[in-house]
């Protein structure tokens, strides 16, 4: 599968989770923390500054998700969330390609059933 496939199938797999009512954004992000697929909900009204700190929290996330130093005596990263006042924040590292993907939802989203929604959406990407 090429690049531009893969990415397409990605930007995809994004607006099916956009779908989901309480999801805000859904973007994959490469190792740099550049977004290469996906973004914010059509018509969504993004929080005062919510792109200039997403930037910054994509650049943080990318590189924390690489990380690897308890993968061994823990397992490697599932996924990383913050909860904050006005939204919540879930990343998913897909550590084979170095990318990972990052979903803001409204805060009062269940944690556990957007990973169990990305999981189903994402079982099939390689």
């Amino acid at each position: 599968m090429t690049e531009s496939t893969k990415f397409q199938l990605y930007g995809e797999k994004c607006t099916q989770l956009l779908s989901e009512s309480e999801i805000r954004f859904a973007g994959i992000v490469d190792k740099d923390g550049k977004l290469i697929a996906g973004g914010f909900k059509d018509g969504l009204v993004p929080h005062e500054g919510d792109e200039t700190r997403l930037q910054s929290f994509l650049e943080f996330v990318s590189k924390a998700s690489i990380r690897k130093e308890y993968d061994e005596s823990l397992g490697p990263i599932n996924y990383l969330a913050a909860r904050r006042d006005k939204a919540v924040l879930v990343s998913f590292p897909f550590p084979i390609t170095q990318i990972l993907l990052l979903i803001s939802a409204e805060p009062t989203a269940n944690i556990e059933n957007l990973a169990k929604k990305v999981v189903e959406i994402f079982t099939d990407v390689n």
